[in-house]
């Protein structure tokens, strides 16, 4: 199944793509972005997304964007994905192009660990909903409070690479269920995705996602993020809060 149809603004969010009784966060950011990007063509490239999961999204969704200011270099575009009980996610989408500067700091990239083919997990093996749509791969032993995978999506021809990425980037499961005694509900409330990079790419559709725990405590869980493609480029970074029912 690809990512739902955005059509006049609406969309419908199958059952395969769920996650409980709400769309997984990724299909619904890549839903706002898609408008976003839609809407206003001559956008730079994407920055940052702030996201925030208000409430439940599932079935037909209208996804409405506003460009909030437009200057010489960058972009911000606001938007809306409502559900029958009203808004499920905002997002906050920064659009900036690349220009020269004399600061440079930080390599983030790093030596890909063993390749994704050795030892891929079709995702309708690890649970129900929307995993099924993807393929993973172990990426080294797990250690707790991080997690380290290979993932990509089984359809993604056509897609912007912005787009793809947005898709996949909140597909492991939060850090802080590495140290859980057991499995049981959790929910994304907000997620800062920062892209490092301006033209996003991989090979083979496989990126290589990490999630490092911050801390978690009192039913909450923050959590750092690092997204790289397939010869260990840094692509984007993030941080989450995870709400936690276990």
């Amino acid at each position: 199944m690809s990512l739902p149809r955005l059509e006049s603004g609406r969309a419908v969010i199958g059952e395969g793509w769920l996650q409980g009784r709400t769309a997984y966060g990724g299909v619904s950011a890549a839903l706002a972005l898609l408008s976003a990007k839609a809407a206003y063509a001559d956008l730079p490239a994407l920055r940052s997304a702030q996201i925030a999961f208000v409430g439940p999204l599932s079935g037909e969704v209208e996804v409405t964007p506003t460009l909030l200011r437009r200057g010489k270099n960058s972009a911000f575009v606001g938007v809306d994905v409502m559900g029958t009980e009203g808004v499920g996610l905002r997002a906050l989408f920064l659009f900036m192009a690349s220009r020269t500067s004399a600061i440079l700091h930080g390599d983030l990239s790093i030596d890909p660990p063993s390749a994704p083919e050795a030892e891929v997990i079709d995702g309708i093996s690890i649970g129900p909903g929307f995993l099924h749509e993807f393929e993973f791969a172990k990426a080294g032993d797990p250690a707790i409070g991080n997690w380290l995978r290979w993932a990509r999506l089984k359809d993604r021809e056509g897609l912007d690479p912005g787009v793809e990425l947005v898709a996949i980037a909140d597909a492991l499961p939060p850090a802080a269920m590495s140290v859980a005694k057991q499995w049981g509900p959790i929910s994304t409330t907000t997620w800062q995705l920062n892209l490092v990079s301006d033209a996003p790419a991989t090979r083979d559709g496989w990126w290589l996602l990490g999630a490092e725990l911050l801390h978690a405590a009192d039913g909450n869980s923050s959590q750092n993020m690092t997204i790289w493609n397939r010869d260990g480029a840094a692509v984007a970074t993030a941080t989450q809060s995870v709400a936690l029912f276990v």
